[in-house]
């Protein structure tokens, strides 16, 4: 009997340490909860609560709406109480892609119900995605059933944090409700800057069209010389007002500074500007000129008297384009160059591009990130096209092409001239796909 207690006790002694090493399955149970991300509807969001009814150490899939962060959507529904993601998909709710829209975005990207946008781009109507760095598009609402507007929640406690919006751009808001909304005014560079597809806007906000030119762009004085500046409105709609502040005889110089340039030539070889201060109605432009606005820039037929006071260097004429340039980017408008337009010079059944100060107006452009309107190309092919080469230069006859285009010369215009030139210059607008154009009837 002593013997079989030892025995029972050796045995008991040796089950001990397979008791010890044991534990309850129950501490490393995975009870999948309600909750966990959801499969449509928004976002993959990591972190967030455990859902409720138990513990999730793997953030266990349910079907259903909504996502990210533990909050709800705009659309699709709710998320049940936090739920983490497997395997997670960025910090804060972020979209498939990087820097997406906030609210119901879908996988895919760009689906009816919100839209996402590419990297530091933000929302744009119908779920297309903006160009990269870009700001809210056409007035920053998503398509049908989309995210929510402006920088919104994306449901209880969970805010768009790390990985909403991408690097640069913005999220969902308006810019200016239903306004043509663009990227910063001198973001691209180089003739054709601030390209946006025409017809994709809808046009809410008023702009003025601020023009400043010599005689080939003026206002009609009487029956002629007209600029074609004078003739510009029509072509536009009703939320795009022209102002066309070009005057007769001007250099850039003496635009900008009238009456303060001087017939006294400096040691440098420039007009002596005295006091430097500006014209009134440079002034006035630069008072009134707010953002969306554009400025349309035009000299080089003055420019290149040999005295003062009209007399003004390649150098100095591309400096004071760039200038009027950064004025115009300060106040968040756009300005455009254009060259001069062509004097009618035929050789043979072509007319010829005869006009100075071009290539500095270009490099102007490219510096400032300007767009330039080439006009003496395009006035020049106008010509051609328009049968007044060759010719007889009799300018003052009513009945031909030369005398219904020019006044008593080859370089001013009739009203029905500048009205050809002003639909070369729209026309422009749209070739080179810069903004204004959706402005154009």
């Amino acid at each position: 009997m002593k013997s079989n207690t030892h025995l029972w006790a050796l045995i008991l002694l040796a089950g001990l340490p397979l008791a010890l090493g044991c534990t309850s399955d129950s501490t490393g149970t995975q009870t999948v909860g309600t909750g966990g991300s959801a499969t449509g509807g928004g976002g993959q969001g990591s972190g967030g609560a455990t859902a409720t009814g138990g513990t999730s150490s793997t953030g266990v899939r349910t079907t259903g709406s909504g996502g990210g962060n533990g909050g709800t959507t705009e659309t699709g529904g709710t998320v049940a109480t936090g739920g983490t993601s497997a395997p997670p998909q960025g910090t804060g709710g972020s979209s498939a892609q990087t820097g997406g829209a906030t609210g119901g975005t879908s996988t895919p990207p760009q689906a009816t119900g919100g839209s996402s946008a590419q990297t530091g781009g933000a929302t744009s109507v119908g779920g297309s995605s903006a160009r990269t760095g870009g700001t809210t598009g056409r007035g920053g609402s998503a398509a049908l059933g989309g995210s929510a507007p402006s920088g919104s929640t994306v449901g209880t406690g969970g805010t768009v944090g790390t990985g909403g919006a991408g690097t640069g751009g913005s999220t969902g808001g308006n810019r200016d409700a239903g306004a043509d909304a663009r990227p910063e005014v001198g973001a691209d560079s180089g003739p054709g800057a601030d390209a946006i597809p025409v017809g994709d806007v809808a046009l809410s906000k008023d702009i003025t069209v601020w023009m400043a030119g010599d005689s080939t762009m003026q206002p009609c004085t009487s029956a002629c010389p007209c600029g074609w500046g004078s003739q510009f409105q029509p072509y536009f709609n009703a939320n795009a007002t022209v102002v066309d502040s070009a005057v007769g005889g001007r250099s850039i110089q003496t635009w900008l500074y009238d009456p303060n340039v001087t017939t006294t030539m400096g040691t440098d070889g420039e007009c002596v500007v005295n006091p430097k201060t500006y014209s009134t109605r440079w002034q006035a432009m630069l008072d009134g000129m707010k953002a969306g606005d554009y400025l349309f820039v035009e000299f080089g037929i003055n420019d290149g008297d040999s005295t003062c006071n009209r007399h003004v260097g390649t150098g100095l004429f591309q400096t004071y384009l760039e200038t009027m340039a950064g004025a115009a980017k300060t106040r968040g408008a756009q300005a455009i160059f254009l060259t001069s337009t062509s004097a009618i010079a035929c050789s043979g059944s072509t007319a010829q591009v005869n006009r100075g100060f071009g290539p500095q107006t270009k490099a102007a452009g490219t510096n400032a990130g300007v767009p330039v309107i080439d006009l003496s190309v395009i006035s020049a092919a106008l010509y051609t096209s328009e049968g007044l080469c060759p010719n007889d230069g009799n300018y003052d006859s009513s009945t031909t092409a030369l005398g219904q285009f020019f006044c008593s010369d080859h370089t001013h215009f009739e009203a029905a001239g500048a009205a050809k030139v002003a639909g070369a210059v729209a026309k422009a607008l749209r070739d080179q796909g810069i903004g204004l154009a959706a402005y154009l009837k």
